[in-house]
């Protein structure tokens, strides 16, 4: 099945044969649907923090960057701008000169406000010899769009999100690059003063994240009294997927494999790779400005609150189960933990002998654990907060899209319709075990998670696979809690006009 052209291809992306046969046999099976017991609300499974309660968690995490642990923001950075311009690039090739769509009429009615708009009419006036005001009144509207998206220009349709300038300052726009780092300032920084910043990038954009962070960091680190250590990664060629055709045979162009990247589940590795104890996960385009940060800057301290006090009550308990001096009372104890404050529920501990119990309790608690904010459904798309049922018949908490629940049965259908609360990506994460050794997080991950999508490519359609996603199937096996942060804390941007939503400006 495999010529040696194939095999050349595979060593030099570090993937092997067996892997190669394992997605084979995803595009054959599918993936099965997650069985649910509930959608996670207030009521059952999401935390709800009281003002009485947010003092008792700012201090947790006031007292944890007081210690030399290492606290890292990782930001997943890659992705191309490409679709927050959809609507532009289809004016572009429309056949049409003027705005029509409301979209279009919305961006230039209000073209003024976006924070490249300078960079932008400067760019104009070099190329079109003209500023935007004049060209609009000649409606000249496709160069204005041109020398934005195009590479004569702005080159913004090719460039990634972070790079981007995003939001208006006296004092100049920043990009959700810079915006990162002031929010690492606020809430990630330790007792060292270092505050430890990680993106995700593709390799043919690194130096220019490279370029903005050499302008622009000893300005944050002035401003903040912080010393930032920023670094990169890119996602690794062995966690690419190979393509198949309809048929669920492998997919060729040019006698050679056709492969792609597995999503931002293989970015697992990439996390897996970073030195630290807490990890902070956040969108890149998830930022505001500073007028707006408070609320962003007090729910992850108090997430982050809620991790090291979880983390602080499961390794007593590990301690305790090691130690083997411990009573029956105490073993309730730390069942009804599990069960009530991790929601993890085992129809099965009734019948368990105690010695089972405990190793059951140990192997349940002994894992990397994440508080994940979620915040109330406003009917955005993607996941959510779930009840689910795991391969070992155990119920866990878990974040699931649409795609991972089968929507013709009635029932789960439901389930997904009426719930109440929305993932926003908004994680903190533990990643050592109670006697300090790391975690390997590869080894968390539900592989019967993924997802398989349509493609084509030259004309020939095509199967592509996604892995396990980051804060779905990657950390399926993590300890999971859900905790409810407000609307105001979540400002993604999807398309270029979210820019000008009132969190933008």
């Amino acid at each position: 099945m495999l010529t040696s052209q194939d095999k050349k291809q595979l060593a030099e992306k570090g993937i092997t044969e067996s892997q190669i046969e394992e997605q084979l046999e995803c595009f054959a099976k599918g993936f099965p649907f997650l069985k649910l017991s509930s959608a996670a609300s207030v009521e059952k499974g999401i935390m709800r923090i009281s003002n009485d309660e947010q003092e008792t968690y700012l201090n947790a995490w006031q007292e944890y960057t007081n210690s030399y642990k290492t606290i890292v923001k990782f930001v997943p950075a890659s992705g191309a701008a490409s679709r927050m311009f959809k609507n532009l690039f289809e004016f572009l090739d429309a056949d049409y000169n003027e705005p029509t769509s409301d979209f279009e009429k919305t961006f230039f009615a209000n073209i003024t406000k976006f924070a490249f708009y300078d960079e932008l009419n400067k760019t104009c006036l070099e190329n079109e010899k003209q500023d935007i005001p004049s060209l609009i009144a000649e409606k000249k509207y496709k160069p204005v769009v041109s020398n934005l998206l195009n590479k004569i220009g702005l080159n913004y349709g090719a460039l990634p999100k972070g790079l981007l300038k995003f939001h208006n300052y006296p004092e100049g726009p920043r990009t959700p690059v810079e915006e990162h780092l002031v929010e690492g300032a606020l809430y990630a920084t330790g007792k060292s003063g270092k505050s430890n910043i990680h993106f995700t990038v593709s390799e043919e954009h690194r130096d220019l994240f490279q370029i903005l962070l050499s302008q622009k960091m000893e300005q944050y680190a002035n401003q903040y009294g912080v010393d930032f250590n920023v670094t990169f990664s890119e996602q690794k060629p062995n966690t690419d997927t190979v393509a198949a055709d309809m048929e669920n045979k492998l997919f060729r162009e040019n006698n050679k494999l056709v492969f792609r990247p597995g999503g931002h589940g293989a970015l697992i590795e990439n996390l897996n790779d970073l030195d630290a104890d807490v990890i902070f996960i956040k969108n890149i385009d998830n930022v505001v400005p500073d007028r707006l940060k408070e609320d962003t800057v007090l729910y992850k301290k108090l997430i982050a609150g809620v991790l090291v006090k979880f983390q602080k009550q499961i390794f007593e308990y590990l301690q305790l189960l090691d130690s083997g001096k411990y009573t029956p009372e105490q073993i309730m104890e730390i069942l009804q933990f599990v069960q009530k404050k991790l929601f993890c529920k085992n129809p099965e501990t009734k019948n368990l002998e105690d010695v089972e119990l405990v190793l059951y309790l140990k192997e349940k608690l002994n894992r990397p654990i994440r508080v994940c904010g979620m915040v109330r459904n406003v009917g955005e798309p993607g996941g959510g907060p779930f009840l689910a049922y795991n391969s070992d018949g155990t119920i866990s908490p878990q974040i699931l899209e649409s795609s991972q629940i089968d929507m013709n049965d009635p029932e789960k259908k439901r389930m997904f319709e009426e719930g109440t609360h929305f993932n926003p990506v908004d994680l903190v994460c533990a990643v050592r075990d109670y006697k300090g050794h790391k975690f390997d997080l590869s080894r968390y991950v539900d592989k019967a998670t993924g997802f398989i999508s349509y493609k084509s490519k030259s004309g020939r359609e095509l199967k592509a696979l996604e892995l396990p996603g980051l804060w779905n199937g990657a950390m399926s096996n993590w300890n999971t809690v859900f905790v409810e942060v407000p609307l105001t804390t979540f400002n993604p941007v999807k398309t270029v006009n979210d820019l000008l939503r009132e969190q933008h400006q």
